[in-house]
């Protein structure tokens, strides 16, 4: 089975979490995603390894929301 993430879900993922400092479940679901998909290019891989390593500084909180937006 491939994964195949949509066009631009990673720097839309990226620009997300920054803004709200937050990883929320969906989050780490595109995360994990990403990590499978042998398909990124260089810049795509470099920021899912900046999104983890923010994460492991706890510069991101993790959180068990499903989402950040509010409805």
């Amino acid at each position: 089975m491939q994964v195949q993430l949509l066009p631009n879900a990673i720097s839309e993922l990226y620009a997300q979490v920054s803004n709200s400092g937050r990883v929320t479940l969906a989050d780490r679901y595109g995360l994990m995603a990403a990590v499978l998909d042998e398909s990124l290019d260089e810049e795509e891989r470099m920021a899912v390894n900046r999104i983890l390593y923010a994460i492991h500084k706890r510069k991101l909180v993790v959180v068990d929301e499903i989402s950040s937006n509010s409805y």
